[in-house]
């Protein structure tokens, strides 16, 4: 019975190698297979893990470029009530309506000179900034500060800010003062910002505050600080320059 069964075994040998050879066939496609699963799943790691971290939460990716409105109570938007009527938050709202990839920051401070925003300029370029709006010097003027002074301090800023970032373009807002001023003062006042522009090539907005400045609807109880209206008609005023260069 023994050797019946051996033989019976050896009969059906090729049967057996068959079957098995069968099998390993099956076992190499089947690894192919995943094989080609794993770097499908590979890939797909490589491009989650941009948007997700190793404690699932999601990575914060800068995709906007940035508008940095960097002045003083004007930018700031001093005296109102909701600092989301103030220009740049303005400027936000058409850029968004556009669909346009910007985030704008207001960066301005109240009572700010132009050698406060000198010493200041360095630190809010840290993150990179794709458009610069310069608005600053109304209170100089305000002040009486000497002209040369503002008008180096302004070129000290236009050079930190390019010295950063070669790339970044550069809107000068012009500003003109009140005629109680004096005529020579004022109207050397107003030519700084304008020779500055031309001088290193800017963009340039002639008067920030056109169709708002010395009208007392349009302005606060002190007479210098918009209205929600005069800030809507401030935004309109910087979009005519800023929207060419977007």
């Amino acid at each position: 019975m023994y050797k019946a069964k051996n033989i019976q075994t050896f009969l059906n040998l090729p049967s057996l190698i068959e079957r098995k050879l069968l099998k390993f066939c099956y076992f190499i496609i089947a690894l192919v297979f995943i094989s080609c699963g794993n770097t499908n799943t590979a890939k797909d790691l490589v491009e989650t893990k941009t948007s997700i971290s190793s404690d699932n939460e999601p990575i914060t990716v800068k995709s906007k470029k940035t508008i940095l409105c960097f002045g003083d109570s004007l930018t700031a938007g001093m005296g109102l009530e909701d600092s989301n009527d103030a220009f740049p938050s303005l400027l936000q709202v058409k850029v968004d309506s556009l669909g346009l990839d910007y985030m704008v920051i207001n960066s301005g401070l109240s009572g700010e000179t132009t050698a406060g925003g000198k010493s200041r300029v360095k630190w809010v370029l840290n993150e990179d900034v794709d458009i610069f709006i310069l608005e600053l010097g109304a209170n100089d003027g305000l002040r009486g500060v000497p002209l040369t002074e503002t008008r180096a301090n302004l070129q000290d800023i236009i050079d930190i800010v390019r010295h950063e970032n070669p790339n970044t373009t550069i809107i000068l807002a012009g500003m003109e003062l009140p005629p109680n001023m004096g005529q020579d003062y004022t109207s050397e006042f107003r030519n700084i910002f304008a020779d500055l522009a031309r001088i290193n090539d800017l963009k340039f907005i002639p008067f920030i505050l056109e169709n708002v400045g010395g009208i007392a609807e349009l302005n606060q109880s002190d007479g210098i600080h918009p209205t929600v209206e005069g800030h809507k008609i401030v935004a309109n005023t910087v979009w005519e320059v800023l929207e060419s260069v977007l």
